[in-house]
This record gives C-alpha cells, structure tokens and sequence, in this order.
C-alpha cells in the first residue's frame, strides 16, 4: 500500500468505526503521516516494523522536535490504534506499539482570569462594529457556559435556544450535551444575532449558501479556531492582559467551584469523560485558598512551605 492508501483507510476507520470528532482525526493522520515518511526513509512498510524501530521514531520524534510528555503520548497512541487496525484487518499479526511504556504526564494546574480580568477582557471590546459586537458575544459565551474553543466555532444557529436558556453543543466524540446560557451572554447574543450577524452574513457571496453557524468573519464564512485566538489575542492587548482564550473555560470550571458548585456538575457542564480531568481545578482552588491565607492571615502560610 501506498503512504495515500494507508491514510486514507485509516482516516475511513476513525470517522465510521470509531466515530471520532473531525479534528481528532486530523490529529491522528498528521502524525500517521509523520511515522509513515519516517518509515519510508528505510524502504519499509508498516507491516514490516517491529517494537524497536516503533521506539525508535517515537525517540526521534522527542529529540528532534522537543515535543512534550503529552504529545509524546499522544503520537504512541496514535500508532499504537493504527496497528491495532492493521492487525484487525488482516494486515499485521501483532502490535508492535503495545508493549512500549507510556510517558508520565504531568498535569499543569490551567491558568484562570480572575473575575476582575474577565471584566477587563470584556470591557476592551469595542462593541460599535458588527465584529467587536461578535466578540463580545463570543468570549461572553465561552466564559458563560464553558465551551472549548472549537465548540464556540462549531456552534450552529439551530443550537441556540435562548428561550429555553441553553445551548445544545457538540463536544469531543461528536457528543451532545446542554449547557445554560448566563445573563449577561443572553444578552449579547440577541444583539449580535440581531444586530451584527446578518451585517457579518450580507457580506457572503451570493453564490454560496448562507452559513449555519453561529459567528462569522467579516467575508461571512464561519469564524474558525485561529480566527478566534487572533481576535483574543488582539483584545487581550487592549486590556493590558496576558492568558489564552481557553482561560475563559478554565476560569468558568474555577469560579464555579469557588462559588460551591458540586464537581460531578462541573464535569457534566465541561462535557468530560473522566471526572479526574475535572478534578485539575480544584488544584486551583486550592491555591487560590493558600493564597488567601498566606497574604490575609497573620499567621499565613510561609511561601517557602507552600507545596
């Protein structure tokens, strides 16, 4: 099979057996692609390769590239899922990717705005256009009801449900859950689908249909990932601030919490899988709690005993 062949009936594998979000199958075929050049440069196919050499390219790959724990894990995963398909299919008989050892992660505590900086992001939107009208509806959405950066892209009109306060988003896994829509992001969102969205939709070729989703660029096609980390990029500089558009998200799971939510419902807000991965922000509360006691308690916490 050609390197074409090999992609393409994987990429068939992950979008109809494995039902995977589009952008995790891109993730997955980028770095197939990776490995599969890797292995032509030694006149050998997939089927050929034993747990040395799959070793071998994972090592090139962190020595070359000074990729991270987790990408590190997540290209062995990759090949680890593309053998068993191999293997599957009558092409392999063994997995030589399943033995090798899993990179230790270690979990980051996320970055979090405060609330006075998500009020300073927010503020330094200029409103007076059709796109700062769509930006702040936007960054009112993610931070209002916690969406990751490509469910705020891939929300759809017919998702909306403003009367019933909720939006239906596609999360990982093409999963469908129902977030609450705040009050003050109700309120954007009505004056920017009513006030900017069909100035930002008019600016369409008439030759092509009108775009479903929700927020569009100033040529009316949707508004994409890099559109939405330029433009926050952009505002985080009026308001003199540092962070990435995803804090909006960690901030939502973290204020939550420090206004007593309970953690299975942050979980099911954040659409995760695992609750371990819900439970990174209470690592932040926790801090923001040492915090607090080491700077207003005459007896706080020593910083250099903090752990």
């Amino acid at each position: 099979m050609e390197r074409a062949s090999y992609l393409t009936a994987y990429e068939e594998y992950l979008v109809a057996e494995k039902n995977l979000a589009p952008l995790s199958v891109e993730t997955y075929l980028r770095e197939l692609g990776r490995y599969l050049d890797f292995l032509k440069t030694r006149g050998l196919p997939p089927e050929k390769v034993d747990a040395r050499l799959v070793s071998a390219y994972l090592e090139s790959r962190r020595d070359k590239s000074g990729i991270s724990a987790r990408s590190s894990a997540k290209a062995q995963s990759t090949l680890r899922g593309f053998y068993r398909f191999l293997v599957r299919e009558g092409k392999c008989m063994g997995n030589p990717a399943a033995g090798l050892k899993m990179p230790k992660i270690r979990r980051s505590v996320p970055e979090v705005f405060s609330e006075k900086d998500i009020n300073d992001i927010l503020d330094a939107v200029n409103v007076t256009t059709p796109g700062g009208l769509r930006d702040r509806c936007l960054f009112e959405v993610i931070y209002s009801s916690g969406l990751r950066i490509s469910e705020a892209a891939g929300l759809t009109l017919d998702r909306v449900h403003l009367k019933e306060g909720i939006l239906r988003v596609a999360g990982k896994g093409r999963k469908e859950r129902l977030v609450p829509v705040g009050g003050e992001a109700d309120t954007w969102i009505r004056r920017y689908l009513g006030q900017a969205r069909p100035v930002l939709a008019a600016k369409r070729s008439s030759r092509l249909k009108s775009a479903p989703e929700v927020f569009l660029n100033y040529r009316g096609n949707p508004l994409g990932r890099k559109g939405i980390w330029k433009r926050f990029k952009e505002i985080l500089l009026k308001a003199n601030a540092h962070g990435k558009v995803h804090g909006l998200r960690h901030s939502f799971a973290t204020h939550l919490l420090q206004g007593g939510a309970n953690l299975r419902a942050v979980q099911a807000l954040l659409g995760h899988a695992d609750i371990s991965t819900t439970q990174i922000y209470t690592h932040v509360n926790q801090e923001s709690l040492e915090n607090a006691h080491r700077s207003y308690h005459p007896r706080g916490i020593p910083r250099q005993e903090k752990k």
